[in-house]
């Protein structure tokens, strides 16, 4: 007995050590702009058997196993996390990508591995599928490392695609592996793409229930505060096991899953994001570090110059054409395209997918592993250390905007949706700039050199204060612009002062009526000028503004005397 809690102590210290070694590496990470999976494979090579560590790890089944329950909680997370008016932007070209962008990568790779290597077409081509899906941790850590900001249209794309592309890729090495194994029974492409069709079409429909699901979960059930991540992580994995044994696309379902849950409101939402933002850092470690123990870097030189030549080729040619080919209908610049192009990272997806041949013991199939995991080590390098001076290249950086330091949601008993938001402000701020400020930005506390000030007794804010404000979810874009902004924003600014002018004469009840707004029967007959000057009374200044359900109400401009003298509308779509 003492022998076997020995045993059990010193693999607990072992495991520990690794993930405390990874989570230290980071800090070299973020100085020498490294991608942070290439370092998590490092510490796996140092432990694996060619390494210091020494350990001979060579359970394909058990390696996927792991990797594909530490995918399935970090495609939820990128789910949860991705703005849903950001996928609405972006969903297009992005979900272009990740479908067509995926097949062309894969067809377009497949043809330089025939020729590179000795495979037949289907297995140059189940070479290029594996290799077919960006991996979205490399490349936003990447942009927080490298202090790139960029243009909203362009990250969006990235993101929704580097989210949304895993399944593609994963359906067509699951398929491809199957005509390999069973090529004599006849299984038809026509078969395939039926199966393609049922595995996105139940994939989509199971992760629509499950973030339902997970919402209603958290907004009715009465736990303790700490159980409620617990629970949606536990709903995550559940979610993706029952698509997976229903036939769907498990991977597909758990991002999905993820977006609606986050798409309405839901309790403790930020509490769910710091958890699961820790849950997904240790489901990378343990994925990364895992595929890592079970790679032999003592096979590669065996086959170093075609799979580097095979990386160059993903990087700088079949990327940059699927994309370019892809993005032709959505009139990106050329810019845009070229980066979006260039930045295809290749990761832990494409790793854990090189485990199928394996599994399936295919001809060949140690071979394609070790192409494709050099292929992902070139893609790292070259991509990784080359993103951030071909974005500023490009122009596509933006200045830094401050956003909150910290967010803070209110559970209000009538379910009225307002969160405390902290900032710290720039020196650059309008709010330092201009003496005045709407009124739903006043802040309820300010904190100046570490002492608490009531907003009430600050003449002036300075540089380097932090100050909480109360506000509607909705308006924190438009206040973390006001606060990073360098400059106050003027009227054609359509964020703060609306989509465009309106008549002050016109009656509320019209605007309400055309553009789906809802105002109260006694003040339907009033003016814009005068709803406004009675909701504000003399105390009305400019960026004053009403939400009335889908519409808001914005004061543009009032003269000497306090008066409304320009006001726009803005549609928010917020029935």
């Amino acid at each position: 007995m003492e022998a076997v809690l020995h045993g059990f102590n010193a693999i607990t210290l072992f495991i520990a050590a690794i993930v405390v070694v990874s989570v230290l590496s980071t800090i070299f990470s973020f100085r020498a702009g490294a991608p942070i999976l290439l370092v998590f494979l490092g510490v796996g090579f140092l432990v694996g058997e060619d390494g210091i560590g020494g350990v001979d790890f060579d359970n394909a089944q058990a390696a996927f196993k792991v990797g594909s329950i530490a995918l399935a909680l970090i495609l939820f997370d990128s789910g949860f996390g991705t703005p849903l008016r950001s996928f609405r932007a972006a969903a297009a070209p992005a979900i272009t990508l990740a479908t067509a962008g995926v097949l062309l990568t894969t067809i377009l790779f497949a043809a330089a591995a025939r020729w590179l290597l000795p495979l037949d077409w289907g297995q140059a081509l189940l070479l290029g599928a594996i290799l077919g899906s960006t991996d979205a941790a490399a490349v936003f850590f990447l942009l927080r490392a490298g202090g790139i900001h960029l243009r909203d249209r362009v990250r969006s794309t990235l993101e929704v695609e580097s989210g949304s592309n895993d399944p593609m890729a994963i359906f067509l090495t699951l398929m491809l592996v199957g005509v390999l194994s069973v090529d004599a029974a006849g299984l038809s492409w026509i078969e395939a793409l039926l199966e393609f069709a049922r595995q996105m079409g139940l994939g989509l429909l199971f992760g629509w229930i499950g973030g339902h699901i997970v919402r209603l979960a958290v907004n009715r059930l009465p736990l303790e505060v700490g159980l409620y991540p617990v629970l949606v992580a536990a709903l995550a994995i559940a979610g993706f096991a029952l698509t997976n044994l229903a036939g769907g696309s498990g991977y597909l379902a758990v991002y999905v899953a993820g977006l609606l849950a986050a798409s309405g409101k839901i309790r403790h939402a930020n509490e769910l994001r710091r958890f699961q933002q820790g849950l997904t850092w240790l489901a990378q470690i343990a994925m990364f570090v895992t595929l890592g123990l079970l790679a032999t870097p003592s096979e590669f030189p065996a086959v170093l110059l075609p799979g580097v030549l095979l990386g160059l080729f993903l990087v700088l040619v079949a990327r940059p054409i699927a994309v370019g080919l892809c993005l032709l209908p959505f009139r990106m610049s050329w810019q845009e395209n070229v980066f979006v192009g260039f930045v295809g990272l290749r990761g832990a997806v494409s790793i854990l997918l090189a485990i199928l041949p394996l599994m399936a013991a295919l001809p060949d199939a140690r071979l394609i592993f070790n192409v494709a995991f050099i292929a992902v080590l070139v893609s790292l390098l070259v991509q990784g250390w080359g993103l951030a001076p071909l974005a500023r290249a490009l122009h596509l950086v933006v200045p830094e905007r401050h956003g909150a330091i910290d967010r803070i949601q209110l559970d209000l008993p009538d379910e009225t949706a307002h969160e405390l938001v902290a900032y710290r402000l720039a020196a650059d701020s309008p709010l330092i700039a201009e003496r005045r400020m709407p009124r739903w930005v006043r802040p309820a506390l300010v904190v100046r050199d570490g002492r608490s000030l009531r907003s009430m007794r600050v003449e002036r804010l300075r540089a380097g204060d932090v100050i909480y404000v109360f506000v509607r979810p909705h308006r924190i874009p438009l206040l973390d612009r006001l606060v990073a902004s360098p400059r106050a924003p003027d009227k054609s600014d359509r964020e703060f002062f609306g989509d465009f002018a309106v008549d002050l004469d016109v009656p509320v009840a019209d605007l309400a009526e055309f553009y789906g707004g809802d105002v109260r029967a006694d003040k339907s007959a009033l003016s814009v000028r005068h709803f406004l000057e009675r909701e504000f009374g003399d105390a009305v200044e400019v960026g004053d503004r009403i939400g009335l359900g889908a519409i808001e109400l914005i004061v543009r401009e009032v003269d000497e005397r306090q008066r409304v003298v320009e006001a726009g509308l803005a549609v928010t779509r917020k029935a």
